[in-house]
Order: C-alpha cells, then structure tokens, then sequence
C-alpha cells in the first residue's frame, strides 16, 4: 500500500539568511549538521553516510530564498526530497523552515517512518544548534556504527546512563563536556563548545554516533567505535 508524507520543521533564528544559505546550499555547510560528507557539484548533490551512498539533484536555488533537491523516484515509488525556504524577519533574524516529503512503498513502510521522523527530528535541531552556535564554521565529520543491537530498550538505557546530561568521557578523546540539545525515542544529541555529538538508532540494527567536531583534531573513529561498544556490551 505504502505511505505519502510531508514533515515540516521551522525555526526563526538570529543569524542572517547568508548563514542559512551557507549551512543548507553548500557541502560545507551541510556537513556541519546533516548526515555523513556531502558533495554538490553543480546540480549534483552526493552523501556518503558509512556505506550508503546517496544522490539527489537540486530542483530549486533561489539565492538566499529557496533551496530544494530530490533523490531519483524508485520503479517501486520511493522518493524523497528536501525543501529548505529562507525568510529574513526584524533585527537580524531568519525563519528557516525544512519540510521533507515523499513515499515510501509497501506495507511494512511503518518502521522505516518511524526512523525517518525521529532522525529529521534530530537533524532538524541539529541545524538549528549549527546556525546558534557555530554559524560560518565548518566541521569535521565523524560516522561509526556500532555492535549490533538486539535489545533496543536496553542499549537506549545504557547510553543515556553512561551519557547522562552530557558530561562523560571517551577513552583516546578525554573528557566530553556537554549538555543534551536533543533526545527522542531513537535519537539523542550533546553540544559542547567544539562539537555536536549524536547516537542515532540504526534500521540496519545498529547504534550510529554520527558526530561534527569544529576544532581541529585526530581522527575520532576508532575511539568512536570502541567507546561504543564498550559501552553497549561490555
């Protein structure tokens, strides 16, 4: 049967519509708060998020106004697109507003809409965190997967435990100094001064950290990797 749908998310800002334009119409800027290392050349736009791998092509780019793309419709009707419009308001601010929309197809679509809304949910407020916090900057990303999970409600318990409101530490990092930004039945986000740390629960059955870190560093990885599953099965 299958299931059309349309999320949308806004949020007015203190930041300039050039500091939206900057974070949702370069791969720069969409590195700093979406998925994985993004790409866009020309109308061209390429995610790699671990081993997926995902193109859309840009459908609109109103300068500082309108800014769409879709991926390619699938034989079987999947689709997905992403509209960002940007509108300047008084004193300095910025309405920014996201509204992702498509189909997903057969009758088992309820899991995987599930995911999608807790994970738009996150990267929604991980936009707005980027454009509050670290307008103009640009980050490094991080993606590891963690061990396979076979009990949800567990590993969730244990993350949030070790994790607590932000402060933790990570062997080969040192100490985490956050606070929660973001926290939903399959997602949780921490920003500190120099980073936005995120867990996401994976349709493939595995815990994600899918981080940005804003200051120059090592590469965070393996010790990603290792906290996890240290953490979720130790």
């Amino acid at each position: 049967m299958g299931h059309a749908y349309e999320l949308p998310q806004e949020a007015l800002l203190d930041v300039t519509p050039e500091q939206v334009w900057q974070a949702i119409a370069t791969g720069p800027g969409i590195d700093s708060w979406f998925m994985g290392r993004t790409e866009i050349d020309g109308d061209v736009i390429r995610t790699a998020f671990g081993a997926m791998e995902l193109t859309s092509k840009v459908t609109a780019a109103d300068h500082l106004e309108r800014f769409a793309h879709a991926e390619p419709t699938g034989e079987d009707g999947r689709m997905l697109a992403y509209e960002f419009l940007v509108e300047a308001r008084g004193q300095g601010s910025t309405l920014v507003r996201m509204v992702t929309s498509g189909f997903l197809p057969g009758d088992d679509w309820e899991d995987e809409f599930e995911a999608m809304t807790n994970g738009l949910g996150l990267f929604f407020a991980t936009l707005v965190e980027y454009l509050t916090h670290f307008a103009g900057r640009t980050a490094t990303t991080v993606t590891e997967f963690g061990p396979q999970v076979s009990d949800w409600a567990r590993a969730w318990q244990v993350l949030r435990s070790e994790i607590g409101d932000g402060r933790f530490t990570v062997e080969g990092i040192g100490p985490i100094d956050g606070e929660v930004f973001f926290a939903n039945a399959q997602t949780l986000g921490i920003r500190t001064p120099d980073a936005l740390y995120r867990f996401i629960q994976g349709l493939g059955g595995m815990m994600i950290a899918s981080h940005h870190v804003f200051t120059p560093t090592a590469d965070q990885g393996p010790a990603w990797q290792t906290w996890l599953s240290q953490t979720l099965h130790p």
